[in-house]
């Protein structure tokens, strides 16, 4: 795999695990509600939840390559078509100040990565615009997806860190900041389709 696919590969994944998220924004809002000692359980669930859903990945991914090799290169079309739409929803959307969390447990963040669409779209998208190019081995796949979620479980990890920080410098340089991923997310997008 040439260094500018594997360096697209990291850009791209380093966008989506530190853009807000399902995870990123119920990790930050736990951590500034409940503390760390509290939030605890959750973070851990959803840490877990995220290998778990990006496993899932890997073997969906091996097994569309498998028995319908075909599909791979529509996917890498739609995959293209997903960052571009994730480009466009980050450079006009706004913070959203929903504080409606009202507990912390482990099962709540497992099982909101179940249903977080962006981390299954993150996962295959990511293997097939830039790692099925040049090997669809079940066991380059789940490395790859398994560095996807070690990025997710440290951006998640950031939010949680930073907690009112990274909110209160978001809530004022938020336009600015999403331009700036959005255009870089632009180029994943004519790297994928180059």
């Amino acid at each position: 795999m040439p260094a500018y696919v594997i360096g697209n590969f990291f850009v791209y994944s380093l966008i989506n695990a530190f853009t807000p998220g399902p995870g990123n924004i119920l990790a930050l809002n736990t951590v500034t509600n409940y503390g760390w000692k509290k939030g605890k359980p959750l973070f851990f669930g959803i840490f877990a939840g995220y290998y778990a859903v990006q496993m899932i990945c890997a073997v969906f991914v091996f097994g569309v390559s498998t028995f319908l090799p075909s599909v791979l290169s529509v996917m890498k079309y739609v995959g293209a078509a997903y960052i571009l739409w994730l480009a466009v929803h980050i450079a006009i959307s706004r913070p959203n100040g929903d504080n409606g969390e009202k507990s912390a447990s482990f099962w709540k963040g497992f099982m909101l990565q179940f249903v977080n669409v962006k981390i299954y779209l993150f996962g295959i998208t990511a293997l097939t615009g830039y790692v099925t190019n040049y090997s669809t081995a079940l066991w380059v796949l789940i490395f790859f997806e398994l560095v996807i979620a070690t990025m997710g479980t440290i951006a998640t990890s950031t939010w949680i860190g930073a907690g009112i920080a990274i909110q209160k410098f978001y809530l004022r340089h938020y336009r600015p900041v999403n331009i700036i991923l959005a255009l870089t997310l632009l180029e994943c997008v004519y790297s994928i389709l180059k």
